[in-house]
């Protein structure tokens, strides 16, 4: 099966960020996606930057494609300076984060659409449960060639990217224990979870069609990797991240995602062998992360040398800074650092619950709030 990649000239930049929909009194999740969609898509100057998802009770607000961390989070703010009012106005604030508190997964509503009712239909029980959102960052990449192997390499820094943005640690009104219960949950669907990978596109286009004749996958759309090819675009798409509440730490997980993908094509195309990790080293190290979050001592290499996640983050961002310089997200790499330091979404949304007397509205009233300040600042 023969799949074309459109390579893009330059490691350009596009963003899609997945919001909940939650009551602006109840702060329950309400199905009224198609209502934001409609009034908000009538004041955009660019409609195709909002977008439906799975759910009724879920928008997706993505940029064009950029050339730096920027001008896709000016992108952002200006999509978002439109929908979230009109959300208001519907009466219902935006929710970044991976999973919702304590909304009931059998209350909720299907979007219409041929596609997501058979994904239902496959699915079943798992796929009603997706009460899940996250970021996902496409990375314009040259060469069809050198695809697969970045793919691969990029797993080596699965658990820091996982980390920084755990924040679905609770479900179903349930403290899990996770600091990232979405990531796990999402791998249940047949085609999600961690990639497959490979040395060679053949190799690729072979798995592709295999599951396409076998009646796996319709399309490529069809696949829903952590990390995947997006052929279509010319891009290598991560889809890692939990949702985010913080546009400032979007802006930082983006340039972190961007520098990684173009260090390591830039590495390639000179020649350089890429570092990769067998298959279960990466399962373990996203377990880690999923689980403990920034306090997981990940693998760091075949050799089973371990370290904790946060120490390593420091000297990968280090290694990093020239990149950033020529990519010109010096800042917005410099402040990954920072979330740590103000600690993690998970951590922030137990320190409500537990300051609260485990009032999860209080939760979603401060995951609203955050998105709202930053937003403004």
């Amino acid at each position: 099966m023969r799949i074309d990649f459109h390579a893009s000239a330059e490691p350009t930049l596009g963003v899609e960020w997945e919001f909940a929909l939650v009551d602006r009194v109840s702060r329950d999740l309400r199905s009224v996606a198609s209502e934001v969609h409609e009034l908000a898509g009538g004041r955009l100057d660019n409609p195709e930057r909002l977008h439906k998802e799975l759910l009724r009770n879920t928008v997706e607000v993505v940029t064009g494609i950029c050339d730096t961390v920027g001008e896709a989070m000016t992108d952002l703010r200006d999509t978002l300076s439109v929908v979230a009012p009109a959300a208001r106005e519907v009466g219902v604030d935006l929710l970044g984060a991976g999973s919702h508190p304590f909304a009931d997964w059998s209350e909720q509503q299907l979007t219409e659409g041929h596609r997501y009712a058979e994904l239902i239909n496959r699915t079943q029980w798992w796929g009603r449960q997706m009460l899940i959102w996250g970021v996902h960052v496409h990375v314009g990449m040259p060469e069809r060639d050198r695809v697969m192997p970045v793919l691969a390499s990029m797993l080596t820094t699965y658990p820091h990217l996982l980390a920084l943005s755990a924040s679905s640690p609770i479900w179903a009104g349930q403290d899990t224990g996770y600091a990232s219960n979405r990531s796990l949950m999402f791998q249940q669907l047949p085609t999600a979870g961690l990639p497959f990978t490979f040395d060679t596109w053949s190799e690729f286009e072979k798995c592709i069609g295999d599951q396409t004749t076998t009646g796996i996958i319709d399309s490529m759309a069809d696949v829903r990797w952590d990390i995947r090819p997006a052929p279509r675009l010319g891009t290598l798409e991560n889809r890692v991240c939990d949702g985010m509440s913080d546009i400032g730490e979007v802006a930082a997980v983006t340039a972190l995602v961007h520098c990684l993908v173009v260090d390591l094509d830039t590495r390639l195309a000179a020649g350089e062998t890429l570092p990769t990790m067998p298959p279960w080293q990466v399962q373990e190290n996203k377990w880690r992360a999923a689980r403990y979050g920034l306090d997981a001592i990940v693998i760091l290499d075949d050799h089973n040398r371990e370290r904790l996640v946060t120490d390593d983050l420091d000297d990968l961002l280090e290694r990093l800074t020239p990149v950033a310089k020529r990519l010109d997200c010096e800042a917005e790499l410099r402040s990954v650092a920072d979330i740590p330091t103000r600690g993690a979404s998970y951590q922030r949304q137990r320190a409500v619950a537990r300051e609260s007397g485990g009032d999860l509205v209080a939760v979603v009233d401060a995951l609203v709030a955050e998105l709202a300040h930053s937003l403004e600042s």
